[in-house]
């Protein structure tokens, strides 16, 4: 089994980078507008792309501040099965770290690389967002 894992530290405390995680407005803010979400333990977040391409994550684990965990239960078949971590970390001298870990991967492969591009660019929207109050998320332009 393969991981993504990335490291981003940002200028925010670990309640709102929680918040951006787990709510509409944040994660509608860094990662695509149209969506449905819940920050509810067996809720089934919807992330659409357009054009009928839906990403369903099921919520597994939340602890407020410190932790988010999905498992992808539709989208690409790569990503059926695969688990989303978000790890946070304490606040030191105002920056939060936070640890991104998309693991249970079957292999490398071109589209394990592509993911792994894409989610360093979540974490730059992440970031910009809770910064500079504005992230890029996919519009579907």
């Amino acid at each position: 089994m393969v991981a993504i894992e990335h490291l981003q530290q940002i200028k925010a405390s670990p309640a709102k980078v929680y918040e951006a995680l787990t709510t509409a407005e944040g994660l509608a803010a860094v990662w695509t507008t149209k969506l449905k979400v819940a920050a509810e333990v067996g809720f089934v977040n919807e992330f659409n792309w357009g054009e009928d391409y839906v990403t369903q994550m099921q919520v597994l684990e939340l602890r407020a501040g410190e932790k988010v965990l999905w498992e992808c239960m539709e989208s690409d078949p790569e990503w059926v099965g695969t688990f989303i971590c978000f790890k946070i970390s304490s606040e030191k001298e105002g920056v939060t770290t936070l640890l991104l870990k998309h693991y249970n991967w079957q292999e490398v492969t071109d589209y394990y690389r592509s993911c792994n591009y894409h989610w360093a660019m979540f974490l730059l929207s992440l970031k910009q967002y809770l910064e500079e109050g504005k992230g890029n998320p996919y519009t579907g332009v």
